[in-house]
């Protein structure tokens, strides 16, 4: 049995030392040391025994595909990189409320059907948690529930149960044995979720963990959980929205930057197969400041409507404010506007907004924002047929994006009949149902737009 040994870790860069201190030696923080403890011997005792190596070569290891677990949830699935990957562990963070542990307990009992699947909660009791999912509707017949917080305890029930799928609602509730700090610091956060992964790791368990955010929208807790796992999802959404967007930040199995949108109902959360219908508001009349660009979101094309509101500046200094796009972003463009397009806003407020809260953080909005802002400034609005697209550069070119093609293909699929683009953007062959106008220069695009 190896020997206990105390050790005090920094709750803010990791470094541990053996006497606690008011000030961290490393990153210089005060009083963020805390007490931890650390079993040492297993490596001398492995080297004093002669034991061979335990490690591998790549032709050693048997060639398996991975076989992934599908939640029930397609759209979960699709930010996952098509499904629960075994021995891997996610992390789910959103703002309270917003549905994360709705969420989880409608995939749990969707996978309980052909799996043993361990639904843990350190914030409710299994009660509670029994009436959630009757009002939710599912049937949870043979979804096994706990109200635990040890973590030894959760590991000893896992592998009690045989779980092949775990869920441990919240990673901050948690605590471990191995460290006498409070629940909810960031040594219990961390030492936990390292015990989680080597559980997951060592017995191919899938492991999902739902994790609270700050109010800056960060997992609470050490930097360091989001290193550890293998999948980093967000729940994003707007106050007041009945729309959820979930987005891989993070994906060693799979794309990141997917995104998976759903809609809250009564009955838990539903996913939105067609997010662009919701995205995409369709005027009955063509609207000045107003145009319908495609974005690209991990690896689906996403139509949205891109607003803009041109207003004599209220006060001294004119206002440039974005929603869902880039402050600086806007900024530079409304420089090439000037420089290359003659056309001065220096005197204006300038407001930009994404409809729907989606935040596009690609260059290919740069032509919309241009010509949106254009119409409001003109009150003349465009075709409201016409589709948008192009990243702008500091000498006026148009620039092409990627996907250009796929981009097309979805705004002809909902029913746009004009897209001006790059000129690099044009496809060889004509898409079935839309007119594909290619420019180099944005003056030659503001005099065909307008």
């Amino acid at each position: 049995m190896a020997r206990p040994k105390t050790r005090y870790v920094c709750g803010s860069c990791g470094a541990h030392t053996p006497q606690w201190q008011g000030q961290c030696p490393a990153c210089q923080a005060w009083n963020t040391l805390e007490l931890a403890v650390a079993v040492s011997g297993t490596a001398t005792a492995r080297r004093a025994s002669g034991a061979g190596p335990s490690s591998k070569t790549v032709t050693q290891v048997t060639e398996e595909t991975d076989v992934r677990a599908l939640t029930g949830i397609g759209e979960l699935d699709r930010v996952l990189g098509g499904g629960l990957v075994a021995g891997s562990v996610v992390l789910l963070g959103g703002d309270p409320g917003i549905g994360k542990s709705t969420l989880l307990l409608q995939a749990a009992d969707a996978l309980s059907r052909e799996r043993p699947v361990l639904y843990v909660s350190g914030e409710e009791s299994v009660r509670q948690v029994a009436l959630r999912a009757r009002r939710l509707g599912l049937g949870a017949t043979t979804l096994r529930l706990a109200a635990e917080t040890r973590v030894e305890g959760i590991l000893d029930e896992a592998a009690a149960s045989r779980a092949q799928v775990l869920v441990i609602d919240s990673i901050q509730t948690m605590q471990t044995e191995l460290s006498e700090s409070s629940a909810g610091s960031a040594v219990q956060v961390r030492e936990s979720a390292a015990q989680l992964v080597r559980f997951a790791k060592g017995s191919g368990v899938a492991v999902l963990l739902i994790g609270h955010v700050t109010k800056e929208g960060l997992i609470a807790g050490p930097r360091i959980l989001e290193h550890m796992v293998d999948t980093v999802l967000y729940f994003e959404s707007d106050p007041g929205s009945r729309y959820r967007v979930i987005r891989a930040v993070k994906n060693r199995f799979g794309a990141a930057n997917e995104i998976g949108v759903f809609a809250m109902a009564e009955q838990g959360l539903r996913e939105v197969r067609n997010p662009s219908a919701i995205f995409l508001s369709r005027h009955a009349q063509p609207v000045a400041g107003s145009v319908v660009t495609v974005v690209r979101e991990g690896s689906r094309p996403l139509l949205v409507e891109l607003q803009a509101l041109v207003d004599e500046a209220q006060g001294m200094n004119p206002r440039r404010v974005a929603v869902g796009f880039e402050s600086s972003r806007l900024a530079l463009l409304l420089a090439v506007l000037h420089r290359h397009g003659g056309v001065s806003t220096s005197g204006s407020d300038v407001f930009v907004n994404v409809v729907g809260g989606v935040r596009i953080g690609e260059t290919a909005a740069d032509l919309p924002a241009v010509l949106a802002t254009l119409s409001s400034l003109r009150d003349r609005p465009l075709d409201h047929e016409t589709v948008v697209f192009g990243e702008l550069g500091l000498t006026g070119e148009i620039r092409p994006v990627p996907f250009g093609e796929e981009r097309l293909r979805e705004a002809a699929k909902q029913g746009l009949r004009r897209a001006l683009v790059p000129e690099g953007n044009v496809p060889r062959k004509a898409i079935d149902g839309i007119e594909v106008h290619g420019f180099s220069r944005l003056q030659d695009a503001l005099q065909f737009a307008f």
